[in-house]
């Protein structure tokens, strides 16, 4: 099983979207994906139509009782109307962990020891995490073996992604390897000059952390979510959820993952 974040610290860039977009393909691939929401806002939970508050059980939990074992774990996951598609829920309780478990020795690696329970119940796992730094990015950084950082190509979203890199740089120390993670460009919109100017610049400050391609902007992704469904399983052949089977060919080669 392998673990992948998709994080960024600013909001709208792309962040849900790029989780969907991917556990969309996966699926199709037969690959069993478990969808991890740390946002309290719990938007990934809302995509596939759950209601997170009237949940029994969500990450909070798992939060809250560290040594929960596997078929507790496997409690709190919920099923979607999607074949290989599952999530465990975020909640508004979220918000509240920082201040609860803040001096808590190990808490940067309760998501981590959850999810080492869960190795051979999925083959993949993706967490959508919240655009601040705090208990819950941290536990989502640590326990991944690739960060997915989505840009969206405006100016204004550089200073998010430069926050991004100083948050690797600060947890640098506490992890045993340097953080493995790709920029990818989003929302790009080749007809505007601040989407290209913002591409280039992108390019040109981060090298080859930046993924060659990019996701562009794709009035579908709205069809999908208002639908509730993957693009990979409404609108495969639009140009956004084929821009995410790229990503994801990338992503899987450069980790040595056979397709």
């Amino acid at each position: 099983m392998f673990v992948w974040t998709v994080a960024n610290q600013k909001g709208g860039v792309g962040k849900t979207t790029t989780c969907v977009g991917l556990a969309g393909w996966m699926s199709l691939m037969g690959m069993k994906v478990l969808l991890i929401d740390t946002d309290p806002h719990a938007s990934l939970t809302n995509y596939f139509d759950y209601d997170s508050d009237a949940q029994e059980h969500t990450l909070f939990d798992v939060f809250l009782n560290s040594e929960m074992s596997r078929e507790e774990l496997l409690g709190a996951v919920l099923s979607t109307k999607y074949e290989n598609i599952e999530i465990i829920p975020g909640s508004i309780a979220l918000s509240t962990l920082d201040r609860n478990l803040g001096n808590r020795e190990g808490v940067g690696h309760i998501l981590g020891g959850a999810l080492n329970r869960l190795k051979d119940d999925f083959d993949a796992v993706l967490i959508d995490c919240p655009p601040v730094l705090g208990v819950l990015m941290v536990n989502a950084l640590a326990a991944s073996s690739r960060i997915v950082v989505p840009t969206q190509t405006e100016f204004l979203a550089l200073k998010g992604l430069e926050r991004m890199m100083k948050t690797f740089e600060i947890l640098h120390s506490t992890v045993e390897e340097p953080f493995n993670y790709v920029i990818v460009p989003t929302m790009y919109d080749k007809r505007t000059n601040a989407s290209v100017l913002s591409l280039q610049t992108i390019r040109q400050q981060y090298g080859d952390k930046v993924w060659k391609y990019y996701i562009p902007i794709d009035t579908k992704f709205r069809d999908s979510s208002s639908q509730h469904i993957p693009p990979a399983l409404l609108i495969p052949e639009s140009r956004g959820s084929r821009a995410y089977k790229f990503l994801l060919d990338y992503l899987l080669e450069s980790e040595g993952i056979q397709q």
